[in-house]
């Protein structure tokens, strides 16, 4: 069976001040076309269909549209929700949609529940595990701990419950939506830490031939059986290495894997600069980038006049200025945000005790700490989920 893996559409999501839906219209159409090109037997797309819970009408347009092709070129596709997405939005109408051949998985109680396929050599069980809010979900899965580990754990038991009870050979795909130990991530995705603990290790998925992972952004191999596909166009500067692409996966008889990346269209190369505004006007190993969409540093020790304006003289497309003057981190005059480059919320907050109190919080303090952002945290994640 051959399946095309992609995920993290973030329909709806700009780039810095562009409208990126131009580009992903553009990749629904490549991604129509590579169905067809390439004899594709399922698509699966795991989370982050939307950029938040509630898109804007063009975003969700796009998505009609999708479907309605999706389901005219008679290929199955499975879905799970991601952590941008609203679970119950995204699966509004499921039921009917799935006679359509487009099925929907946003509901975690049916993790244990697949899609059945098959081909020449059998049945293929897709299981659809949309991302789990530890502390939302950890009472539908009957764990005590609220960390992805744990609800990650509980739902691939079922999964591979489901999968001992089924006629023998039967092969098996997972969509999941979360942040794997070994994955490298970008500056683009939402911060999923609980506990202290954003990842879970490759070895909770063991038992099934291929998991198709969303939620990072780059496409890379966990293992041979584990990978991400990443976004199918860049939403950080972060992204400027990012090759962006989507995975066509082969399962043979028995399960085996073999997978190549297709390439996906990107409406521009991304270019991070850096340096004095004058040798950046005047480089010429530059000049690749000047139909780029730019990241312009600044080291000038002091700020140059107008240096937005003439760098758009040579980088039109210049989308970030951020100055960096080389000053260490406790020097005057050093920006804010500089000095909390690097610190997530817990870190930030430990300082702040430190700095007003004179002394570091001891472990309980830190746990008190960690508590407290988990619980705004998931609080903050279900209030979006509902609205």
């Amino acid at each position: 069976m051959r399946l095309l893996h992609t995920s993290d559409w973030h329909l709806g999501r700009s780039f810095h001040r562009v409208n990126m839906l131009g580009a992903q219209a553009a990749f629904v159409d490549h991604l129509l076309v590579a169905v067809r090109e390439h004899r594709v037997d399922a698509v699966v797309v795991s989370g982050d269909v939307y950029d938040r819970a509630v898109p804007p009408l063009a975003a969700v347009e796009l998505f009609d549209d999708a479907l309605h092709r999706l389901a005219g070129l008679g290929v199955p596709t499975v879905m799970i929700s991601g952590n941008h997405d609203s679970a119950r939005r995204l699966g509004v109408g499921a039921g009917l949609i799935g006679r359509a051949g487009i099925h929907l998985r946003t509901d975690a109680a049916s993790a244990g529940t697949p899609v059945v396929l098959a081909d020449a050599f059998g049945e293929v069980a897709f299981y659809g595990l949309p991302y789990l809010e530890p502390a939302l979900v950890k009472d539908e899965f009957g764990v005590d701990k609220a960390a992805h580990e744990a609800v990650l754990g509980a739902a691939m038991d079922r999964v591979r419950a489901d999968l001992a009870a089924r006629p023998a050979g039967t092969r098996s795909v997972v969509l999941a939506h979360a942040f794997v130990t070994g994955g490298r991530g970008s500056d683009s995705e939402r911060d999923i830490t609980v506990g202290g603990v954003a990842s879970v290790p490759a070895a909770v998925f063991d038992g099934v031939d291929y998991v198709a992972l969303g939620h990072l952004h780059g496409c890379q191999t966990i293992t041979e059986r584990v990978r991400y596909s990443g976004s199918p166009l860049p939403y950080s500067f972060s992204e400027a290495d990012h090759r962006k692409t989507m995975w066509l996966v082969d399962l043979d008889a028995r399960g085996g894997v073999a997978a190549e990346r297709i390439d996906c269209p990107v409406p521009r190369a991304l270019a991070r600069i850096r340096g004095p505004l004058e040798q950046l006007l005047a480089d010429p190993h530059l000049t690749r980038h000047e139909d780029a969409w730019v990241e312009a540093t600044l080291t000038d020790p002091v700020r140059p006049a107008d240096p937005m304006a003439r760098l758009c003289e040579r980088f039109p497309h210049t989308l970030s200025l951020t100055f960096d003057p080389g000053r260490t981190p406790g020097e005057p005059g050093v920006s804010y945000a500089r000095r909390l480059a690097g610190r997530d919320d817990q870190q930030v907050a430990e300082d702040f005790v430190a700095h007003v109190r004179g002394a570091a919080p001891d472990e309980g303090e830190r746990a008190v700490l960690r508590e407290a952002f988990d619980a705004v945290r998931a609080d903050a994640f279900a209030k979006e989920a509902a609205r």
